[in-house]
């Protein structure tokens, strides 16, 4: 972890400082990925206790290690309004604390407490109104350990599988669509842009305090009760009284969400293409 986090933080401040090209943030960024990602998958825990096949094994460290270095890169593109980033950090790290209690032990609750209240410590300094900005080293060492905290709640076997893509839903959806929509349309998707979600809320003329609430409303009220549920109903007795917990539950809803979350966000970025295009048609 602090191995991960080090080159993380390393390749984030020469970047602020006198910047990287993508290519050498990427390959540091997938380098932080295996670092943090094969300790927790070793062959001998997983392919001689579960009789994993072994193709299936490599085939999951390498989505392991490519989703790791995705949250990397994703919470720094998600990092450009005061407060939006930690909060949303805060959010996750409290929710898989709370979900895989049981399944993490008091040691890695303890220590996704700690981070969420780093975290906090933060936020007075960010938000509502910026004296400090975290920059790339902040940015990119949190989406390190956000990508932790969902692979050891998928490791864990004790909450449901999907919990921890429901967390990130928000700041997934937002970085996902966006990335496709560049694609698609033959931008440099790896090049700096202003197309997120966020950004163009931002430019319709709504404060950073407001956009900030309005991805914490979808936490709070959307993803926070899904979890709830997905966690509460996928715990069940086995016939020796403990408690096991199905791998395939809150697939569903995962799908659920996250298609819900398109809608918004297409829905949201039509109706802030609108309301820029209305403000520049309007006479003074």
């Amino acid at each position: 972890m602090v191995v991960a986090i080090l080159l993380v933080a390393a390749v984030g401040w020469a970047d602020d400082h006198r910047g990287l090209s993508a290519r050498t943030r990427l390959i540091a960024h997938f380098a932080a990925a295996i670092v943090l990602a094969l300790p927790l998958l070793s062959p001998t825990a997983h392919i001689g206790d579960a009789g994993i096949h072994m193709a299936v094994f490599f085939g999951l460290c390498a989505f392991v290690v490519i989703a790791c270095a995705w949250s990397i890169n994703l919470h720094n593109f998600m990092d450009g309004i005061n407060g939006l980033l930690a909060l949303q950090a805060i959010f996750v790290f409290c929710a898989m604390a709370w979900c895989d209690r049981e399944g993490f032990g008091a040691s890695r609750t303890t220590m996704l407490i700690l981070w969420a209240a780093a975290t906090a410590g933060f936020v007075p300094f960010n938000f509502p109104r910026a004296r400090i900005f975290m920059g790339d080293v902040g940015s990119g060492v949190l989406g390190l350990l956000v990508g932790a905290a969902v692979i050891w709640q998928a490791t864990t076997h004790a909450s449901a599988l999907a919990t921890g893509v429901i967390a990130c839903s928000a700041f997934v959806t937002d970085a996902t669509c966006t990335l496709l929509s560049r694609m698609l349309r033959g931008r440099r998707w790896y090049s700096a842009h202003r197309e997120h979600l966020y950004q163009w809320l931002v430019r319709s003329g709504l404060s950073h305090a407001k956009v900030v609430a309005l991805y914490m409303a979808w936490n709070l009220c959307i993803a926070a009760p899904v979890l709830y549920w997905v966690n509460r109903n996928g715990r069940a007795l086995d016939a020796s009284g403990v408690m096991a917990t199905s791998m395939d539950v809150g697939v569903a809803p995962a799908v659920a969400i996250y298609a819900l979350a398109v809608v918004a966000w297409f829905a949201g970025k039509r109706w802030c293409l609108k309301k820029i295009q209305n403000a520049i048609t309007q006479p003074e």
